[in-house]
């Protein structure tokens, strides 16, 4: 998806907003133009773009930095996002915790590991395994940590993923727990989009670039090849080949191996951005499982493989069809017997109002997680004698849910719980017992007196009930007047759910305002037809309902557009631009982070292949109308009066690209529209490399929300 993601919501305003016609509606549909004039500014890194940059930094950030209040709003994020009374972030790796520790001492992070007893106690006595900071003063490359592959095949050996300054690709090193450093002459693998799988503690499963004919148009690998220690990287031996025009993310290696000593070595292959083929790699080569193209690989437990169905399945040669959401398990030397001929067995079968969110397997358990209408809910199953036996889990209500870490050498898992107002709670669970204990909670980062969570429902302009979430002063004003910031996201089938606000709540809630979060469609918080209702030329219900939450606030007199904010990022940003274009007397502010907004050529542009599966393509007549309709780039319209938006990207986003936000700015300023723009040359797909990046972007647009909203 275009971003991860992400969790975030006057009668007669509404009446004469309604009546605007087609300005609002997506039914208009723009013409591309002949030429585009900013087609230069798609260049990531040119001495002309770099002073447009610079220029319109200069003038957001001298704007900005004249209100006093910027730095006491940069200083109450960095002191939140650097504290040290944080709850270190829990990966269960050999017997023991380890985590990535980031703060004033150690901006890039520190990687250190300690026992699970010390680990809950008040005195972790965390022991150093690599300072991601002394490195990259050694490399001179400011190093940001991906990720890191452990898995027990590897005997202690990991992969730690390095990016040059957030951005997706990045550069593998082979790197040794024991003695805590990186391997002499081990595998080293230089910078690429690659996805990669221990096969045993000497070969590698690599998708990378391999050189002409390897990637597709998305830039992402297609060819799965075998590198053995020792073996130079041009002698790797090539085991899968997909196809130039595969969608998503590339072809995908997987090594599932379980406590019970169980294990298969998987391809998954993208066919569009929600469509994928599986593969089994046998000793005869790799063989197609027999599964819906829309079906997610979850783990492997008990000689289990565990699959989530996207889409309603009834496997050949069975008269039972199983429904779109469900959890099932295959067995594993079947499946390798049979990869033709599949018998799935029941793991867990959702309502219309729940859908599953998180599958980890612990050594001989299986841990599920769903949301019940976005309310966190789980269990713990147990394989027996075929059947799959459930014991509740007992997680506090009103909260969002998340498996943090699962150890597949014992039947232990970390969760971890929060809501808006509640700081997030981690729980130690044996999921034998369901028995669930704190091991770490934090304080509150912001006041919480007066303060209500509450759940309301819109009715979106075709009927369809859209849930959100208010947090605001109990005895608020009914006048219209509470300045209300409210996001979402909307697609890719990610689910938005209740999480601690933070520094939000410090910075926004603690100075009186609301926030609202809206599940609207295109997201996963009711199951794939959440998701489906919103695929392609039917994306206009997304943005309905987006809009049906924002008159359900000025119905309720919550708030008003004068005091109405919105916010969102990738995907999210999109939805932004949409909303900014389709209902501009709807908000005062909007925050546009990392976005797509040229929706003619976001195909062109960075990883935008990838996600045709989600938007359609300009390729096919009907899809690109729609595409042209709704694309914000191309409906911004002379004459209208439009919110100031607050325009974000970085340079070094190398899955949407700083692409859209710069020409979509530079069209405001021929308009004579007001706008700021900001870009960081670092942080990737994000809001900065480092916390005190992420502090300053934060600060300087929740300054220029105070400025819109509460002046």
């Amino acid at each position: 998806m275009p971003g991860p993601s992400l969790s975030a919501r006057a009668a007669a305003v509404v009446l004469a907003a309604l009546s605007a016609g087609a300005l609002r509606s997506g039914t208009a549909r723009a013409a591309e133009p002949a030429t585009d004039p900013y087609i230069w500014l798609e260049t990531v890194d040119s001495p002309r773009v770099n002073a447009w940059v610079a220029a319109e930094n200069t003038r957001t950030v001298t704007r900005l930095e004249a209100d006093p209040r910027l730095k006491t709003v940069e200083s109450e994020v960095l002191t939140i996002l650097q504290s040290r009374d944080r709850i270190a972030e829990p990966a269960f790796i050999g017997g023991r915790i380890y985590n990535l520790w980031q703060d004033r001492d150690h901006p890039q992070g520190l990687w250190r590991r300690t026992s699970l007893d010390r680990y809950l106690t008040d005195d972790p006595a965390w022991e150093p395994v690599l300072d991601v900071d002394a490195l990259s003063t050694a490399d001179k490359v400011n190093w940001v940590v991906h990720g890191t592959d452990c898995p027990h095949q590897a005997a202690g050996h990991c992969l730690i993923s390095l990016s040059a300054g957030g951005e997706d690709a990045s550069r593998e090193r082979e790197f040794d727990l024991a003695s805590r450093s990186f391997v002499a002459g081990g595998f080293d693998l230089p910078r690429s989009k690659q996805r990669i799988a221990w096969e045993d503690k000497d070969t590698l499963l690599i998708v990378r670039d391999w050189g002409k004919g390897s990637q597709t148009t998305s830039g992402y690998g297609f060819v799965v090849k075998r590198l053995r220690r020792g073996q130079p990287l041009d002698q790797a031996q090539e085991v899968f080949r997909g196809a130039e025009k595969d969608g998503g993310y590339g072809v995908t290696p997987i090594v599932l191996t379980d406590g019970t000593g169980h294990s298969v070595t998987l391809i998954s292959r993208p066919l569009s951005t929600f469509e994928f083929e599986t593969w089994v790699l046998t000793d005869k080569g790799a063989r197609k499982l027999a599964l819906p193209l829309k079906a997610e690989v979850s783990d492997l437990v008990r000689g289990q493989l565990i699959v989530t169905l996207k889409a309603d399945w009834t496997p050949a040669g069975s008269a039972r069809t199983y429904g779109a959401g469900t959890v099932v398990s295959l067995d594993v030397a079947a499946l390798k017997r049979h990869p033709d001929r599949l018998k799935p067995l029941v793991v867990f079968t959702p309502t219309p109002r729940q859908s599953v969110q998180g599958i980890a397997a612990t050594r001989t358990r299986l841990v599920v997680t769903w949301l019940d209408t976005v309310r966190a809910r789980g269990v713990s199953y147990r394989f027996v004698k075929g059947t799959w036996q459930a014991r509740p889990l007992a997680l506090p209500d009103n909260s969002a849910a998340s498996i943090r870490a699962a150890s597949d050498q014992d039947d232990r898992a970390f969760l971890e719980t929060t809501s808006f107002l509640q700081p997030p709670t981690l729980w130690l669970a044996d999921v034998r017992t369901a028995a669930l204990t704190p091991a770490r909670s934090l304080p509150a980062k912001f006041a919480t007196d007066g303060l209500v969570s509450e759940q309301y429902e819109a009715v979106s302009k075709d009927g369809t009930h859209i849930p959100y979430f208010i947090v605001h002063r109990r005895h608020q004003p009914l006048d219209g007047s509470t300045p209300t910031l409210m996001t979402a996201y909307g697609g890719f089938d990610v689910s938005m759910t209740p999480s601690y606000l933070g520094a939000r709540g410090k910075t926004w809630v603690e100075r009186g305002g609301a926030y609202v979060l809206a599940n609207i469609r295109g997201g996963g918080e009711f199951g794939p037809a959440w998701h489906e209702a919103g695929l392609k030329t039917r994306r206009q219900v997304i943005y309905d309902d987006f809009a049906s939450v924002a008159q359900d606030l000025f119905q309720r007199h919550i708030t008003s557009p004068r005091r109405l904010g919105i916010e969102g990022g990738s995907n999210g940003g999109l939805l932004m631009g949409v909303e900014l274009t389709q209902h501009p007397d709807f908000w005062n502010a909007v925050i546009i982070d990392v976005p797509l907004l040229d929706m003619l050529r976001f195909e062109q542009i960075a990883a935008g292949t990838s996600w045709v599966g989600e938007y359609g393509s300009v390729s096919v007549p009907e899809e690109r109308a729609f595409l042209a309709g709704i694309s914000p780039y191309h409906n911004l319209k002379p004459g209208v009066t439009y919110p100031e938006p607050f325009i974000f990207t970085t340079t070094k986003d190398d899955r949407v690209g700083p692409q859209h936000a710069r020409k979509f700015a530079a069209r405001m300023s021929e308009m004579g529209l007001p706008y700021l723009y900001y870009e960081l040359t670092e942080g990737g797909h994000g809001a900065g490399a480092n916390q005190a990046e992420r502090a300053r972007t934060q600060a300087l647009q929740t300054t220029y929300l105070i400025q819109k909203l509460m002046d």
